[in-house]
């Protein structure tokens, strides 16, 4: 997040595109309620009605995987109308002409054809966003699980850019990260191509850097492997072996069959997590580890605060902290990691990165520290780019639009995307193993359209049959109006049935997410009762 979570509550208009907010982020959505209380007008695109449309001034349903034709057609109307900061534009950022061209382009009557939303509502949103002095962009994973995900999400910088919603208070590019600390795993450099704080691997002075520190050698310049680079690794043979640590793929990625497939051909899997995952069963090891009450440590949030965690419970059985486990397996391949607290792991993180140089424990007591925070006398970046963007200007992308890897025909003629409920998180590891959170909703459904429907011979409860081209599972149909003809939702939490099963491993280029959030499905009546 570019802003603070706290800032949405100051905005004049808050644009919530690809984020179930209410459900997946219930906090956050409290906050844009009480900005809507306070007098900011909000718009919403999802092509399903998510509850947070319901305070919306403006609501629109695009077609799944047409965001960018969405977004360059608002981009078109701002232009056009004068509503951009050419000020801004001239003064901090650059090749804004190599981007005009592609947006002068794409007017929203084309728009419209493409996106499936009105060109009087593109019209309304380009105005309402355009016109306000302090507006918010908020976005999930609605928007990044795409093929073109890296597309969609400089597309949202573009417009923040054009209308200098950039580098002051409640407004931005904010991002909703999935759970308390995943900006904590990348900020500690749990990618494949960056140290901490997204110091680039292929950087020698970065890699000589951490070496020094680590007492080695050298250390690879190369980028490492994305997880599905890793799949494909074990399937073909070329990767012999896999540590998982507190994830559960085999319900989680796309292509589950596929995934599974893959895990099996692996001469040794190690599992760490706190619960016998679907996983953790096709494992030659299970380590115990630890909960987050269970441990010491700190959290990054979604809105880069660093805060201080306190083990409050002891770990039951023979569980053992994270970090612990990782260091004795380190000392048994050779490498003697010498830690002897996870205050001390913490410590040395900030000596060798710049954006957390100036937190410490001491530091994090109370509130925490967002950072940047450089220096130990820094109160931390409530915002950034205030003076000027990071990167020195603020660089614009021509952006043009194209489909989903995957587009519906005779054959398979829906439009599938998956999502989260409100009593479970990811893949139920936690929430299903809580006998309230599962008893709230206990298993999976495909939201149907009332016309679709209708027209297959569905009812409200019926088990149906979703098939894709990689497979296909039973599960309930729930016949509702938030969903439009065409288009189909399902949950992805449960293993009983799985939409990861039919969900397409296409993957966007650069960032090598999945498109998870859209591909084509056929649905038909089950002979199952019960």
């Amino acid at each position: 997040m570019t802003n603070s979570i706290a800032e949405f509550e100051g905005a004049d208009c808050i644009f919530i595109i690809g984020s179930n907010t209410t459900v997946a982020h219930p906090l956050i959505a409290t906050r844009i309620y009480r900005a809507k209380k306070n007098g900011a007008k909000i718009i919403v695109a999802d092509p399903r009605r998510v509850h947070i449309s319901e305070v919306a001034d403006i609501y629109v349903q695009q077609k799944m995987g047409t965001d960018v034709a969405l977004l360059n057609g608002i981009m078109n109307v701002i232009l056009e109308a004068g509503w951009h900061d050419q000020a801004f534009i001239d003064e901090r950022t650059e090749d804004f002409e190599k981007f005009r061209k592609v947006v002068a382009a794409f007017p929203p009557e084309k728009a419209a054809e493409v996106c499936g939303v009105s060109a009087d509502d593109i019209r309304a949103i380009a105005e309402l966003y355009g016109r306000a002095d302090k507006a918010s962009l908020v976005y999930c994973m609605g928007i990044t699980q795409h093929t073109t995900g890296v597309d969609n999400v400089k597309s949202l910088a573009n417009l923040a850019m054009l209308t200098g919603n950039l580098g002051k208070e409640s407004c931005g590019v904010n991002p909703l990260r999935g759970q308390n600390n995943v900006q904590g795993a990348c900020d500690m450099g749990g990618l494949p191509n960056v140290f901490t704080a997204y110091q680039p691997v292929t950087s020698s002075a970065a890699a000589e850097k951490f070496a020094r520190a680590w007492g080695v050698e050298s250390l690879s310049t190369t980028v490492g492997m994305t997880i599905p680079a890793m799949l494909e690794g074990l399937a073909g043979g070329s990767l012999k072996g896999m540590f998982i640590l507190g994830e559960n793929p085999v319900v989680s990625d796309p292509d589950v069959n596929h995934v599974k497939k893959a895990l099996e051909k692996a001469e040794l899997l190690v599992v760490q997590d706190i619960f016998l995952t679907a996983t953790a069963e096709l494992a030659d090891v299970v380590l115990p580890g630890v909960s987050f009450a269970e441990k010491d440590g700190t959290f990054s949030n979604t809105e880069r605060r660093v805060s201080r965690v306190r083990q409050a419970v002891t770990p039951a059985g023979d569980a053992r902290q994270d970090w612990w486990i990782i260091q004795e397996i380190s000392r048994r391949f050779g490498y003697a990691m010498d830690y002897d607290s996870p205050q001390a792991i913490f410590d040395e993180m900030t000596s060798l990165t710049p954006s957390y140089g100036g937190i410490t424990y001491e530091r994090l007591e109370g509130d925490g520290l967002q950072w940047p925070c450089p220096t130990s006398d820094h109160p931390g970046t409530r915002f950034l780019h205030k003076d000027k963007v990071a990167r020195g200007k603020g660089l614009f992308h021509a952006i043009a639009y194209q489909p989903p890897a995957e587009v519906v025909d005779a054959e398979y003629p829906l439009w599938l995307s998956t999502g989260r409920v409100f009593a479970h998180y990811h893949t139920g590891t936690m929430t299903r193993n809580s006998p309230t959170l599962d008893a709230e909703i206990a298993e999976g459904f495909l939201e149907l359209s009332t016309d679709d429907a209708s027209r297959l011979g569905i009812a409200d409860g019926d088990w149906v049959s979703l098939s894709s081209r990689r497979g296909s599972i039973e599960v309930r149909a729930m016949v509702t109006k938030r969903i439009s003809a065409g288009s189909v939702f399902m949950p992805f939490h449960f293993i009983e049935s799985c939409a990861n099963v039919v969900t397409n491993p296409a993957h966007d280029p650069i960032c090598k997410i999945p498109e998870l959030k859209v591909c084509a499905v056929r649905v038909e009546k089950s002979a199952r009762l019960s």
